[in-house]
């Protein structure tokens, strides 16, 4: 696929922040940016996900953990021209949510997020003025209990995951994204892409922008204001058009 826009991914994990995630923050970035991404949002598997850090600790060491892949590949990607923006991918033994538009510092004011219901997270995101993504809502895994819908309680849906194509698991599974991009027609609701990426190696997953993004928040206006160009689905390499960072 030739991209001409500006290249985002907007679902992926370090190795610091998820305990599925097989390299570090710096390395993805690095990865990233070799792949010619304009930018990156990590999103690490929040409390009751897939954590890499330890449940027992204190909320505000605990969030000083969970914040370290994004971190790592900010300072990272600060060096090689990637933007990095944070957000987190919230767990309910089923449905995962992708948040963006928060920061750490609104995590360790709110610790109340950690124990929020769907619908509780829904009403604390956008009280701070972020938006949620029910992230591959009709994946089947075995971590997943049961496939459950929330249209009333998210702003998009992720109607295209790169990890579904099988690039590096083998599991081929179109249908599921297929299902999201109905759902999403369906309610009426943005879409978003990412690759659910957990290494370096490349599932060129994403979402193609006109224009290049200020911030996570800015993010969050281009994918409500349906901006997107494209949303590559992994199912091929990607080839620049142009030479745009």
């Amino acid at each position: 696929m030739k991209i001409t826009g500006f290249l985002y991914e907007t679902h992926m994990h370090t190795s610091e922040g998820s305990a599925c995630g097989k390299s570090s923050g710096a390395e993805m970035a690095r990865a990233y940016a070799a792949a010619g991404y304009t930018g990156v949002i990590v999103t690490d598997h929040f409390f009751y996900g897939n954590t890499a850090v330890d449940r027992t600790l204190p909320w505000n060491e605990w969030v000083d953990g969970f914040c370290l892949g994004y971190e790592h590949a900010k300072m990272e990607g600060d060096k090689l021209g990637l933007q990095v923006f944070f957000g987190w991918e919230s767990g309910y033994h089923g449905p995962e949510f992708l948040v963006y538009g928060l920061d750490k510092e609104w995590l360790l004011r709110h610790p109340e997020i950690r124990d929020a219901t769907v619908e509780e997270q829904f009403r604390l995101v956008h009280e701070g003025g972020g938006m949620i993504s029910q992230a591959h809502p009709y994946r089947e895994a075995s971590y997943i209990e049961e496939i459950l819908l929330y249209p009333e309680y998210v702003d998009a849906v992720e109607g295209i995951n790169a990890a579904h194509t099988g690039r590096i698991s083998g599991n081929v599974h179109p249908e599921y994204n297929e299902m999201a991009v109905a759902y999403a027609k369906k309610y009426h609701l943005p879409m978003t892409a990412g690759s659910d990426q957990h290494s370096t190696q490349m599932l060129y997953g994403g979402m193609v922008f006109p224009r290049k993004l200020k911030d996570i928040h800015d993010f969050a206006r281009a994918v409500m204001a349906g901006e997107v160009l494209q949303m590559p689905d992994g199912t091929e390499e990607l080839e620049r058009g142009d030479k745009r960072k």
